[in-house]
């Protein structure tokens, strides 16, 4: 009898630790945002994956496909954590730099054509769709005169994302 109830005791316990946790709630009682857990290797993953739909919706449009470029990656990188730590964003950095600045400092001799940022955690390509729901940000990813385009982020702990895309000619 005690063999049996330690059986299902034991089961039990196993039953219990394969029920999905709770979701989190947010300040208002509703559900929080699902955490989008970006790993240190997916770098190339995200960046190529983000190149690949932008020059989908490029070519949709008739559009001339861009090309990732290292040192736009770089500059929209610092500025992903630049972002980050002042806990705002915006287009100008900690140290009062715009988006010219940052990918001249990176060697890129090309022009900018504009920056896109956002505070998020969303995925990605969430992110691109509410990019281009906006006519701002949408004006800057479609641009006919871009030819580069950098694309990174930081990621707090708490799961928040600081996106930073960057195009250039």
């Amino acid at each position: 009898m005690i063999r049996l109830f330690s059986i299902l005791i034991s089961l039990t316990v196993a039953l219990a630790a394969c029920t999905p946790a709770p979701t989190p709630l947010a300040s208002d009682g509703r559900p929080g945002p699902t955490v989008y857990k970006i790993g240190r290797n997916d770098t190339g993953k995200l960046q190529f994956r983000m190149l690949d739909s932008v020059n989908a919706l490029r070519g949709a449009s008739g559009l001339a496909p861009v090309q990732l470029d290292a040192q736009l990656n770089a500059a929209a990188a610092t500025h992903s954590r630049d972002m980050a730590v002042q806990n705002r964003p915006w287009h100008f950095g900690s140290d009062g730099s715009s988006p010219v600045d940052r990918i001249q400092r990176v060697g890129y001799t090309g022009a900018l054509v504009g920056e896109v940022i956002s505070e998020t955690y969303e995925t990605e390509l969430e992110t691109l769709a509410a990019w281009m729901e906006k006519p701002d940000t949408r004006r800057i990813i479609m641009s006919k005169d871009a030819l580069n385009m950098g694309f990174s982020w930081h990621q707090e702990n708490n799961g928040k994302i600081w996106w930073t895309m960057v195009m250039g000619k």
